[in-house]
């Protein structure tokens, strides 16, 4: 299987303008393990997760096959970054507690994904899947936004977001374990929010295509409905997530 790169040349927008994750997501994650000697993020990105695994796991080890990525993911001492595909990683068999998937199991070949989750951890280990839903600002922003989404972006998006448009429903192949709802929630001014627009995968197909900023579509309106110059906005991120024993009971 090629590697699908959508990401390595925004890595340092992706590493700028993604958003984080809140601190009682992993607090919930780490207590539905036993132990903490090692978490997994896979699919890392610039290591957003993973830096939230940090504080609750002695050793986290994250990857992803870009190595632009890689090289903009904020450095940890507990954190050991690789350049690695989330399907065949260089971990030992039955050495991880915790593996998890932030914004990115619907880029893996899922079939060969799970073999490997299996491979790697231990009887107790839990998989967690996180991912946003579509964020809000307020009811003029968010009416823009859906423009770009849908409008102007919609030739753009790679086929395998379309399991966003249903609700994330990706195969999942274990018994699910109960989670409470979580909100990632940040202030940002406009040229923030407009930052984060232009780290889609979408957006990145976009330029390549028209060479053209599909931003600039938007940004009249987007800044009228934004309110005053320099204002801050609260911007919500419902999350997604998906936590299942790995190997049963």
């Amino acid at each position: 299987m090629s590697f699908r790169d959508h990401f390595s040349a925004v890595a340092e927008a992706y590493a700028r303008y993604r958003p984080g994750y809140s601190p009682a997501v992993f607090a919930f994650l780490s207590g539905r393990v036993p132990v903490h000697e090692r978490a997994w993020d896979a699919g890392t990105g610039n290591g957003q997760a993973a830096l939230g695994l940090a504080r609750h796991f002695d050793e986290v080890v994250a990857t992803d096959a870009s190595a632009r990525q890689i090289e903009r993911a904020v450095p940890h001492p507990r954190i050991t970054y690789r350049v690695e595909p989330a399907e065949q990683t260089t971990l030992a068999g039955a050495s991880v507690d915790l593996v998890t998937v932030a914004q990115a199991l619907h880029w893996f070949d899922l079939d060969r994904f799970y073999a490997e989750v299996r491979r790697v951890t231990r009887p107790h280990a839990v998989l967690a899947v996180l991912a946003y839903e579509m964020c809000t600002v307020t009811t003029a922003v968010d009416a823009v936004v859906e423009r770009y989404y849908r409008e102007v972006l919609d030739a753009y998006w790679p086929p395998e977001r379309a399991y966003y448009l249903r609700g994330y429903d990706v195969p999942f192949p274990f018994a699910p374990l109960e989670t409470p709802s979580f909100v990632y929630e940040v202030d940002w001014d406009l040229e923030t929010f407009l930052g984060y627009l232009g780290t889609w995968s979408a957006a990145r197909r976009y330029v390549e295509d028209r060479g053209e900023d599909p931003r600039e579509a938007i940004r009249r309106d987007l800044t009228a409905a934004w309110g005053a110059p320099g204002a801050r906005q609260r911007i919500r991120w419902p999350l997604i997530l998906k936590v299942a024993r790995v190997h049963g009971g």
